[in-house]
Parts: C-alpha cells; sequence; structure tokens
C-alpha cells in the first residue's frame, strides 16, 4: 500500500525496473526460460500498478485506505 507522494515514486521506479526486466528477459532468454520469469515479473508489476492507481484516484484529502477498508 501506497502512503505518501516519496512511496509513489518509488513505486514507479520498481514497476519501471521490472518491465525493463521484461523487456531484456523478450531478447536473451529462450522460450522456456522467458515464459517462466515473465509471469512473475507480470504478476509483480500489476500488482504495484493496482496500488498506484488506487493512490492516485485517492483524493490527497483522505486518510489512507487499505485495500481491505480499514485505515
Amino acid at each position: 500500500m501506497i502512503h505518501d507522494d516519496k512511496e509513489l515514486k518509488t513505486s514507479q521506479q520498481r514497476i519501471a525496473y521490472f518491465q525493463d526486466l521484461l523487456l531484456q528477459s523478450r531478447v536473451k532468454a529462450t522460450p522456456e526460460e522467458f515464459s517462466l520469469v515473465s509471469s512473475g515479473y507480470r504478476a509483480e508489476i500489476e500488482k504495484m500498478q493496482a496500488e498506484v492507481l488506487e493512490y492516485l484516484t485517492q483524493y490527497a484529502g483522505e486518510p489512507s485506505v487499505r485495500c481491505d477498508g480499514k485505515p
């Protein structure tokens, strides 16, 4: 869960890092290796993107709310 703009930037940097790993793997890995690693990277990217969107679509004056609805 992202609590502030600093954590947002960190998450965005991590997303870019994992996307770069995927980009490199598409070229350097064998098809078997790629299928093994790409699903893990994709899952992590999707999780982080969901957290980024949750943070960005929350009004700045609202307290942070976890996915389970608790502050």
